[in-house]
């Protein structure tokens, strides 16, 4: 019998997008993944395989936990685990929709019981469309809300890690403005004080180096002279953090700091909004880019591009980084063994 806790649960994603093309692509491909548990519709999945001609991914489809245990007991390693949600009779590549918004959200409400009832360990997932979640009146607006909402988790924090280079998120999906009004003493301070202590705690980071803070403006503000910012919040909120005895530093230029992380500098950089980050760990590599999401009950893990509806249905998604996603869940799973 193979050990349930080394199961990886992964939700299909959009149906309407590249997330069961690039699962299918990882599954069906010459190196072969650890043990997961795919949630979705098998429908959906068995014309996905035939459109594109990924025939193969599973070695057990099951419909129940009942099902799932048994399939588990007999070895299966690849399992589709059939919740529907699909009439192919409505279905199209690139669309949004309101069936394929529900579908998904009801794929990562499973992959969250599974973990939850002891059948996997952690949640890896393929992207989601916005725009059919809103259509199918999913309030959160993606995952990181969904899984927060779903677990009763109240600091859920984004992190990428792009070949080895690690940013922590200050804020997400907000518009600029708002992202630096969301830039405050306290608020900075406790996201310092929250990614210190994952940091601290996790043998995925280099402990002995510092955290290190981006600054909001050009320059850290120079002194005032293009934004008052630093001044204001994040120095005071740095100075606060080291009282209380992590090790931190900043504020440092934007334009420098994620190279430096990426030289091995810096322990991991906190971006002060969604494309300060963004921008830095995609240019380093777009495809290798993922997503880790701690202060949940789980690891969750993640692809860090949306759906590409311009090319769903195509066969001409690059899968490298859902297979990236999926092989750093199992390494940083095996790092959290060691370091118990």
């Amino acid at each position: 019998m193979r050990n349930i806790a080394s199961y990886l649960a992964i939700p299909m994603g959009d149906p309407a997008g590249i997330g069961p093309e690039i699962v299918l692509s990882v599954l069906t491909g010459a190196k072969l993944p650890p043990p997961l548990v795919v949630v979705g519709s098998a429908l959906l999945f068995e014309k996905v395989a035939s459109d594109l001609s990924l025939q193969g991914g599973f070695d057990a489809v099951v419909d129940s936990v009942v099902s799932l245990q048994e399939a588990q007991g007999e070895g299966a390693v690849r399992i589709l685990y059939d919740i529907g949600g699909i009439d192919l009779a409505r279905f199209a590549y690139g669309q949004v929709s309101a069936m394929c918004g529900k579908a998904a959200y009801d794929a990562v409400k499973m992959c969250v019981s599974l973990v939850g009832g002891g059948h996997c360990k952690a949640i890896v997932t393929p992207p989601l469309h916005k725009e059919a979640l809103k259509a199918a009146n999913i309030p959160q607006i993606g995952y990181t809300e969904i899984l927060a909402d779903l677990t009763g988790s109240r600091n859920a924090i984004t992190m990428f890690d792009t070949l080895g280079m690690k940013i922590f998120f200050h804020s997400r999906h907000l518009s600029l403005s708002d992202a630096c009004k969301a830039v405050t003493k306290e608020s900075l301070l406790q996201t310092i004080l929250s990614c210190d202590a994952i940091s601290t705690s996790s043998a995925i980071f280099n402990q002995s180096l510092p955290l290190a803070v981006a600054g909001l403006n050009p320059h850290c503000g120079e002194h005032g002279l293009f934004g008052d910012e630093e001044g204001k919040a994040i120095e005071p909120a740095i100075e606060e953090a080291r009282r209380l005895g992590v090790n931190v530093v900043g504020p440092i230029g934007a334009d420098s700091v994620f190279h430096q992380t990426k030289v091995g500098k810096y322990r991991a950089a906190i971006s002060l909004y969604h494309d300060q980050g963004h921008i830095a760990a995609k240019t380093l590599d777009f495809h290798q880019t993922i997503s880790i999401t701690w202060g949940l009950p789980f690891l969750r893990t993640s692809v860090d591009h949306g759906t590409a509806f311009d090319i769903s249905g195509k066969g001409i998604a690059d899968s490298q980084g859902m297979g990236r996603a999926i092989m750093m869940a199992s390494e940083y799973l095996a790092a959290e063994e060691v370091l118990s």
